[in-house]
């Protein structure tokens, strides 16, 4: 199985709207590792690692994002996974 990187420009209102938590649950039960963050500009920054089947299907699930946000794009850029966990998935 190759683990693939990502890292996801999720835009909308996703912050303050339990975008991290809601990534971290889909992140979960997909076993893909990684962190979300809140940046300056209002917009959340994945980084995820995982079995590529997973990643794109938890591309999906950011691209619906939770019910009390509203996701209006996702830019995504293929990382390398070197620090990244494919075990563990953080919010900061």
């Amino acid at each position: 199985m190759d683990i693939i990187g990502r890292r996801f420009l999720v835009e909308g209102r996703v912050q303050g709207v339990g975008f991290r938590a809601y990534a971290r649950r889909a992140a979960v039960a997909l076993s893909i590792g990684g962190q979300a963050r809140n940046l300056v500009d209002g917009t959340v920054e994945v980084l995820a690692a995982g079995a590529s089947a997973a990643m794109l299907a938890f591309e999906g699930d950011l691209g619906i994002g939770p019910i009390s946000g509203r996701v209006d794009r996702v830019v995504v850029t293929e990382i390398t996974v070197e620090n990244i966990s494919s075990k563990v998935f953080d919010i900061r």
